[in-house]
């Protein structure tokens, strides 16, 4: 365990992954701007990344071939063809969900999502090569490319796992940002004179205060999606746009209006009393969210951000290349 982790630390700092890195995701964002597209394939009609699940197929499938390869005998042979391709063809959309899923990433997380999908698509190609193989009855060469594309699956799936699990890539980034129960002062009802949102900490949630006409709300200013600031970002009177990705989210509810963010915003219940703006978290979000790491009361307010209206940032901006 501790070699992985160890390799693992290493990759995270090859800063020499940067920049044939970087160049493969310019093309992809060129290529799969914020959208429909998008959308589909990151998984936000779902409400969850698509990728986990599509990776599924052809890992089920090609486990299958390694149990037939190894207790089959001869007359496994050809179910053993047929999955082998069968694989190969379900990985195809389970890397352009994870393409588009990278793109979206930075630092060490695209450097080890680099060599998750270095490993992968080496094992795809291992797979092809030996669907190749056993088609022209080569079957002990084919069994020997399935045993090296297994392996090479495995060394892509714990890297996945450590993306997913150690960094925290395609999670809900405000999983445990919660505000205490009871009513909290959050900022004075001045702060967003003359602007029309602001960020403060509550406690240690960053919250963002939208001045609206039917009064104060109240939601996370972490983006769902990769955790940017989203007082950063572009609010009109209808949504509030991330500024690295261009994710969309209702201000009103949270709800997401365009990918690739996933999840919603958390929204906060917020009034105003005797010039202050308090915020609590909403009854349903109670039992369903808890902080491990910030226990107790939290009160007060700190560095509160108003802006008025902002700029729409720029698509290198949203990106942060």
């Amino acid at each position: 365990m501790k070699l992985l982790e160890r390799s693992v630390r290493r990759l995270e700092h090859a800063d020499a992954l940067d920049r044939p890195a970087g160049t493969v995701v310019n093309a992809i964002n060129k290529w799969l701007p914020p959208g429909r597209v998008k959308d589909a394939l990151s998984g936000t009609d779902l409400g969850h990344p698509v990728h986990p699940l599509l990776v599924t197929v052809p890992i089920g499938v090609w486990v299958s071939v390694g149990l037939l390869d190894a207790l089959g005998g001869r007359s496994a042979r050809a179910a053993a063809t047929t999955l082998v391709g069968l694989g190969a063809l379900a990985a195809v959309p389970a890397t352009l969900t994870g393409a588009s899923d990278w793109a979206d990433t930075l630092g060490a997380e695209r450097r080890i999502g680099a060599v998750h999908a270095a490993s992968n698509y080496a094992a795809i190609a291992a797979y092809v090569a030996s669907w190749t193989a056993r088609r022209r009855g080569r079957h002990r060469v084919g069994i020997g490319l399935s045993a090296a594309g297994a392996g090479l699956l495995g060394v892509g799936g714990w890297l996945g796992g450590h993306l997913t699990y150690a960094a925290g890539v395609g999670v809900d980034t405000t999983a445990f940002s919660t505000l205490p129960s009871e009513w909290t002062d959050a900022a004075p009802e001045t702060a967003l004179a003359g602007g029309e949102m602001g960020a403060v900490m509550v406690g240690t949630v960053s919250v963002l205060l939208v001045n609206r006409a039917d009064g104060i709300v109240a939601l996370s200013n972490r983006c769902t999606h990769r955790g940017a600031p989203l007082d950063d970002g572009s609010l009109d009177n209808r949504c509030i746009e991330c500024p690295w990705h261009g994710s969309r989210f209702g201000v009103g509810d949270g709800q997401v209006m365009r990918g690739p963010a996933t999840r919603p915003q958390q929204v906060y219940e917020a009034r105003v009393r005797n010039g202050r703006i308090q915020v609590r978290q909403p009854d349903e979000q109670r039992t369903l969210r808890t902080n491990p790491v910030a226990s107790g009361k939290d009160d007060g307010t700190t560095q509160v951000a108003v802006r008025s209206t902002p700029e729409m940032p720029s698509r290198s901006a949203r990106r942060r290349e």
